[in-house]
């Protein structure tokens, strides 16, 4: 019986490993297409190389496989699991005494290979592409500066920063009717009016530098703060002298380390704080919904012999978007202090693990799992798009 379950283990994880990358591209390109369009715009449009197009692309990737690796290993598992009921052999299987508990630990194994990699990117690959993002779109945007302001159009090239001018004349970078918001910083953003200004950039550094000339600062913060400010000229700063940036950075750009401190440091606000500390354990709580995806997909494949990979398709859309606005729900209770965060985060998890055990044991019961609602959920859907 050893061999014959050697074999079955490997044949299972086959199935799921070659579905699982095939799941990993599609729904990464399918994130990506979003967005393809600004990316495909900066090279029409404002002439920006395609190597550094393809290297924003590149730092993109980490942020988007937190996401899609539970999501392709949802559908392989669904895809796999439906296929064998398909074809009956899942009927073979248990014929020569398998049964479903034995067939779950090449899954199991699968499962913890996705959470492993999930793991990854999300504490390590996810910072570290959206930091080198926001550096790269800034270093473009130095050297493709006359091309990207535009007149009487918002522009939001610079993370953090939204300027509105009435006129810019390209040639001498000189702004006239300026209106800038710099949400830099969370504590204390700033609104600036200004009746002209001047744009400039230092080579060989990564400041770039706006001159704005007879204007107004106004300034609201916490508890109610509010400061205005009148200035005859202000120089405003955008990155800093040097190969260091001091870009816009949010919780989803800093790692582990960079998170706890931030958590640690009494002058961080209760409200950045409360963000940090969600961030910081949504690292760890969200990697872990491949496993109890492996839960829940294996009965539910053996029910989809009939609806092949359509079904398949289609039951994974429904459960990602139940487990989405779950978590989206949780994840706003948390950032408002509900309940604490480590406590919070873990629920969806929990409720889909008690689902699919449910799922689990009806079917290794030899008892129909009820796909009802799991299909009024899709035609909602439908309609609702």
């Amino acid at each position: 019986m050893a061999p014959v379950k050697r074999i079955l283990s490997l044949y299972i994880i086959r199935e799921i490993s070659s579905l699982f990358l095939l799941g990993i591209i599609i729904f990464t390109l399918v994130l990506l297409m979003g967005r393809l369009i600004s990316l495909t715009d900066m090279v029409v449009t404002h002439g920006v190389p395609l190597a550094d197009v393809s290297r924003m692309i590149l730092y993109l990737i980490p942020s988007f496989l937190v996401f899609t690796i539970p999501m392709a290993f949802l559908l392989a598992v669904l895809l796999a699991f439906g296929r064998l009921s398909a074809d009956n052999e899942i009927v073979v299987i248990k014929a020569s005494g398998v049964s479903l508990v034995q067939m779950l630990p090449p899954v199991i194994f699968c499962a913890l290979v996705a959470v492993l990699l999930a793991l990854g990117t999300s504490t390590i690959g996810a910072p570290w592409g959206n930091s080198a993002f926001k550096e790269l779109t800034f270093q473009v945007l130095k050297q493709n500066l006359t091309a990207t302001i535009r007149e009487k159009t918002f522009w939001e090239d610079i993370p953090g920063v939204v300027m509105y001018t009435d006129h810019y004349e390209e040639h001498n970078q000189t702004l006239n009717g300026v209106v800038i918001h710099d949400g830099r910083s969370l504590d204390l953003p700033m609104t600036i009016f200004a009746r002209d200004g001047v744009v400039s950039s230092e080579p060989g550094s990564q400041a770039l530098q706006m001159s704005l000339h007879n204007g107004s600062i106004h300034m609201a913060g916490a508890d109610g703060l509010y400061r205005l400010v009148h200035f005859g000229e202000y120089i405003m700063s955008i990155g800093e002298k040097g190969n260091g940036a001091v870009i816009s950075r949010n919780e989803q750009d800093m790692l582990l380390a960079e998170l706890q401190s931030k958590i640690d440091d009494p002058g961080t606000l209760a409200k950045n704080r409360t963000k940090a500390v969600v961030e910081f354990h949504s690292r760890f709580t969200f990697p872990f919904t491949s496993l109890v995806f492996a839960i829940i997909a294996v009965p539910l494949g053996m029910q989809n012999r009939r609806a092949g990979k359509s079904g398949g398709f289609t039951t994974s859309i429904v459960i990602i978007l139940a487990y989405y606005v779950l978590m989206s729900i949780v994840r706003t209770l948390a950032e408002r202090s509900i309940a604490p965060p480590v406590l919070l985060l873990w629920i969806p998890n929990l409720i889909f693990f008690c689902v699919g055990w449910f799922f689990l044991r009806r079917a290794s019961l030899e008892k129909t799992i009820s796909l009802s609602l799991l299909k009024n959920s899709m035609r909602y859907f439908r309609r609702a798009s």
